[in-house]
């Protein structure tokens, strides 16, 4: 009954799609493309719940079941098991989607362009519905076995499997609101300051989870891989990356557009892209083209994925072409000119770089898959390529990124620029000599620190004029929390910056054999091998080393890093590692293999500095995010304009200028 229902659940979503995105062009105004928009949700929704209760109680008649579910699992990772393959990965993507479309449907405002937006969303979620039906179907009907496998071992040997793939899914999703919007931009030409503050909603609202789901991936590879680090530039990694990029630019040109109604050209085409990376980072996550412990298997959705990606990039570029000469020209638009020291050159810089980051890990991801589609010859890009590549990017954009808070809308001239910036760049200043000079630091850390010393100065000096113009108690108001949200983003940047730094600089790791009762040292720690336990519980069974962590002689903690086996479901086993967390450091041991007869394992220890630094760097870059959203949109001021209560000072400039915040 499941498979007969479910696969009904997903032709009645794909016919929904089909007719609400006829009516939401044809007939907008009716309860039609209302209740299209409601029963594309209905039919997701209701085939993700079947799907859940086959998992939940082991149909294996259920093809997705059979091949994917098993009986010993927990039921945390039953249910989580359902966006663990590929198949039910799609109808998690579906729901979210589909999801969004529901929202637009209601939120979005009763303008001229919300019929051409809606059609498009409708269509991508018909096209997802016909991939989901016609090549990844979930619901097929099989014999079934009298056990299945379970999920792959990876995924279901940390908690944060509920958490990184949804928040991923949320953010990637919610870009396809921005891009329909920016595709109707150019079809009715309407691309002012009220369209850019709903496009600025919607992309921040995708911008948040996915930020957040950013950050886990990177804490689940820390904790489930067991290599010691947390990015290696594998290509699912960079696919998640690569559209944050050009949406924390799109954030950025879209304050400019707000505020000054420029770059209507560059926000529709950052909007398009930034989707059009997404289905990139699905077609390579699925399509099984790239090697990766993140990516799925080799199927017949990938040939698919391609056509879809080929024809929304056909179909997007071609309405680039025809419709930007509506955007940049046109009654009543200022031409797109910048004053050269003002806030809006250094957005549109901040823009360009990220733009430019984004192109360069796109660049090293797809090389290998062109090199052998032309020659032939299998060749890899590594994390040499990568850190060559974007650390300059980065530094310029740590600067442009300080400099922009600092600088005013209208320009106000190099000399009060260098008034402002003189507090920050002393503050660099005294960094980069203490640590040059007390800690000896080597000249590519010293100057990566320096410039982030540079921008944590610069937010501090941003809040603390805000504050003292305003008073803490504006903070809470609606503008307080979008700028507090903006300040606090930044100060999250520079502060992973200062972690990547220290960690990429002073990590410490050794790989050693130990015997039961042999000792390794590492940065001033001391690790003994007492035992080797093994435990099983359910499906699972484990290899755990006992190890007691000594410094200046004294046991302070007992770790306990293992191997998880997985009999049901086969392959290799699973590193579970240990990691001691303090302030300043993270101890991290791993047991790659383990010698059972002869009581030996091989010890990955690692000693990386400000772990607990990253972590928090990353939660604070996703709140600040948060706080903006929940601001709600800007009010225009008594001109039309958002501005200030303050009166004008004899220069031309506000008084306690306003401070928008700086992450759109």
């Amino acid at each position: 009954m499941i498979p007969l229902l479910g696969t009904l659940a997903l032709a009645s979503g794909l016919a929904a799609s089909a007719a609400g995105a006829a009516a939401w062009l044809r007939r907008p105004s009716g309860r039609g493309p209302a209740l299209a928009a409601a029963g594309v949700l209905c039919s997701a929704v209701a085939a993700f719940l079947l799907l859940e209760w086959a998992l939940i109680t082991r149909d294996f008649s259920v093809a997705f079941v059979a091949e994917h579910g098993g009986r010993d699992v927990p039921l945390y990772y039953t249910v989580t098991g359902l966006w663990s393959a590929m198949e039910g990965s799609l109808l998690l993507w579906l729901v979210m989607l589909c999801g969004h479309a529901f929202a637009a449907s209601r939120r979005l405002p009763a303008t001229q362009d919300r019929p051409v937006t809606m059609g498009v969303i409708m269509i991508v979620c018909g096209c997802f519905f016909a991939l989901t039906l016609f090549a990844a179907n979930p619901f097929e009907a099989v014999p079934p076995p009298a056990d299945g496998p379970g999920p792959d071992p990876l995924l279901r040997s940390h908690p944060l499997m509920g958490l990184h793939p949804p928040l991923l899914y949320l953010g990637y999703t919610g870009f396809c609101v921005p891009f329909a919007h920016g595709l109707a931009a150019l079809v009715t030409g309407r691309a002012g300051r009220e369209a850019a503050e709903v496009m600025r909603r919607w992309t921040l609202a995708a911008w948040v989870p996915l930020t957040a789901g950013v950050v886990l991936g990177a804490w689940w590879s820390y904790g489930v891989l067991g290599w010691g680090g947390y990015w290696e530039w594998d290509p699912v990694e960079n696919a998640s990356i690569i559209p944050w990029f050009t949406a924390t630019a799109l954030l950025h040109a879209l304050m400019v557009r707000r505020r000054r109604g420029s770059l209507r050209a560059w926000t529709v085409t950052l909007a398009v892209a930034t989707f059009l990376l997404v289905l990139t980072g699905t077609f390579l996550t699925r399509s099984g083209v790239v090697a990766s412990v993140h990516s799925f298997t080799r199927s017949a959705v990938g040939p698919v994925l391609l056509g879809v990606l080929v024809a929304v990039l056909v179909a997007a570029c071609g309405l680039l072409v025809w419709g930007w000469d509506r955007l940049a020209d046109g009654p009543q638009r200022r031409p797109d000119r910048l004053p050269p020291l003002s806030r809006e050159t250094f957005l549109l810089a901040a823009g360009v770089l990220l733009v430019a980051l984004a192109f360069t890990v796109l660049l090293g991801t797809l090389f290998p898959l062109l090199v052998q589609a032309v020659g032939g010859e299998r060749v890899s890009v590594g994390p040499p390529y990568y850190d060559r590549m974007t650390a300059p990017l980065a530094l310029a954009l740590l600067t442009a990124m300080a400099v922009a808070p600092l600088t005013g809308w209208r320009g106000p001239g190099a000399r009060a620029v260098a008034r402002r910036l003189a507090g920050p760049a002393a503050f660099a200043a005294a960094v980069v000599a203490a640590l040059g000079f007390l800690a000896d630091e080597p000249p590519v850390p010293l100057v990566s620190s320096g410039t982030a010393a540079f921008a944590l100065a610069a937010v501090a000096v941003r809040l603390a004029g805000s504050v003292r113009h305003r008073g803490a108690a504006a903070l809470l108001r609606a503008g307080g929390r979008r700028r507090l949200g903006g300040l606090l983003a930044h100060a999250g940047v520079a502060l992973a910056a200062v972690a990547v730094t220290a960690s990429a600089a002073h990590a410490t790791t050794l790989q050693t054999r130990l015997r039961v009762g042999q000792t390794a040292q590492a940065a001033g720690y001391t690790v003994r091998l007492d035992g080797v336990e093994r435990e099983r519980a359910g499906d699972e069974m484990s290899v755990a080393a006992r190890v007691t962590v000594l410094r200046d002689g004294r046991a302070i903690d007992v770790l306990r890093p293992s191997l998880v086996f997985y009999p049901s479901a086969g392959g290799s086993a699973v590193a579970r590692p240990a990691v001691r967390t303090r302030l300043l450091t993270d101890l991290y041991l791993a047991v790659p293999e383990v010698d059972q007869e002869a009581d030996e394992v091989v010890l990955r220890l690692a000693v990386n500095p400000l772990m607990a630094l990253l972590w928090g760097a990353g939660t604070t870059v996703a709140l600040g995010g948060l706080i903006a959203l929940t601001a709600g949109p800007a009010r225009p001021g008594p001109s039309g304009r958002r501005g200030t209560a303050r009166g004008r000072t004899a220069g031309g400039r506000t008084a306690g200028e306003r401070i928008e915040e700086p992450v759109g």
